[in-house]
């Protein structure tokens, strides 16, 4: 039996941010932490959704979220919340700012620690509540604001995945405007990942045709988009538009699951002398988990190539590969500092990440190693 599940309230335009002080009022939040990064209060987005709360200035923030958020950063932000009485948390930022705050929404209702939430430890069971959040993201990549759980680098060094719907936020305000100062490189990035979201719930075992729509809808707007706005992003409000929507749309469509490119960049992620952005690694390891899926997903490829504009049969692996080219993206991940001698660390992770029981194909210890290879 499939069981469908969709999703949260989501207020999608540009000038969208004017309806959060409204949002805040319905769900009763009087005193919401605003959880963000130094990064989006440097732009200024911070100042901007600031200006249109009745409270402003004077609301508490944690702007100290780290690039891959931390189990440590989250306690020090639940801190925060506990100490400044909150009783709920609005997200500003991309998909750090956005899963840390998500986490301590988690904390502040059900307890502590973190980790025994772990799904793959039977962990929803645990979970008592979740405060109200709201999510308001800067980049269109993680489609964070409307999925069903959060990646934490946990202090004993593992990449968690922890899911389950209440954690999706109870409202996603998604503003394309707050994405127009974006620099080419991060669009490229983000934006990499939105398609990777969008294609691998496509191809997730898990029976939900709804699920493959969105993700096929979000993966047509995302490839025809993502060249224009890398390219003018400062100027073209279509294409900000478009890759937004396939960002919200990917995480829409990854209540089936994630893959193997999920669980090998999570595995990346979590290792502190690497530094490389996720949706980057997403996009460097995508051709070579869609050459070893290919084998099996004979249908679903040909819909993938639809939604693409791409012909009957063609190469999706290169079809990627030439897209991660074109807008300035690796080709491979010894670019991103990984050796070959790091490798037999990152398989024993990978195998253990919640996306790895998501890919249509299960891999072996030994086939991950020859991934991670193929992809360097």
């Amino acid at each position: 039996m499939a069981i469908l599940t969709y999703l949260t309230t989501t207020h999608f335009d540009f000038g969208a941010i004017k309806v959060l002080d409204k949002e805040l009022s319905r769900l009763g939040v009087k005193r919401p932490l605003l959880v963000t990064d130094r990064g989006v209060r440097a732009a200024g987005l911070l100042e901007r959704v600031q200006a249109v709360l009745a409270e402003g200035a004077g609301l508490p923030v944690f702007d100290d979220t780290p690039a891959n958020p931390t189990e440590s950063a989250t306690l020090q932000a639940l801190a925060l919340y506990r100490d400044q009485e909150c009783d709920g948390v609005v997200c500003l930022g991309g998909g750090s700012a956005m899963d840390l705050g998500k986490a301590v929404a988690l904390l502040a209702v059900s307890g502590e620690p973190l980790a025994r939430f772990d799904p793959l430890q039977r962990g929803g069971k645990l979970i008592t509540g979740v405060a109200p959040v709201i999510c308001i993201p800067t980049t269109a990549g993680t489609g964070s604001e409307v999925s069903v759980g959060f990646v934490i680098v946990m202090n004993d060094g593992r990449k968690l995945t922890i899911a389950d719907p209440r954690i999706i936020p109870k409202v996603a305000i998604c503003d394309p405007e707050l994405t127009m100062g974006l620099p080419p490189l991060l669009t490229a990035a983000t934006g990499m990942d939105a398609i990777t979201h969008c294609i691998e719930a496509v191809l997730a075992p898990a029976i939900n045709p709804p699920a493959d729509g969105v993700g096929l809808d979000g993966l047509y707007r995302g490839w025809r988009a993502i060249e224009a706005a890398v390219a003018n992003g400062g100027t073209d409000q279509d294409a900000r538009w478009q890759m937004m929507m396939a960002s919200t749309e990917g995480a829409m469509a990854f209540v089936k699951g994630l893959g193997a490119v999920h669980s090998m960049s999570h595995a990346i992620g979590r290792r502190h002398d690497l530094k490389a952005h996720h949706g980057t690694l997403n996009a460097v390891i995508l051709p070579t988990v869609l050459r070893f899926n290919e084998s099996v997903c004979a249908e679903k490829y040909e819909r993938l190539r639809a939604a693409m504009g791409l012909a009957p049969g063609a190469d999706l692996a290169a079809a990627v590969a030439a897209m991660n080219k074109a807008i300035g993206l690796p080709s491979g991940l010894a670019e991103l500092g990984v050796t070959e001698a790091m490798i037999t660390d990152l398989v024993p992770h990978a195998m253990g990440d919640l996306a790895h029981f998501g890919n249509p194909r299960r891999a072996s210890a030994e086939e991950y190693a020859q991934l991670y290879a193929q992809a360097l």
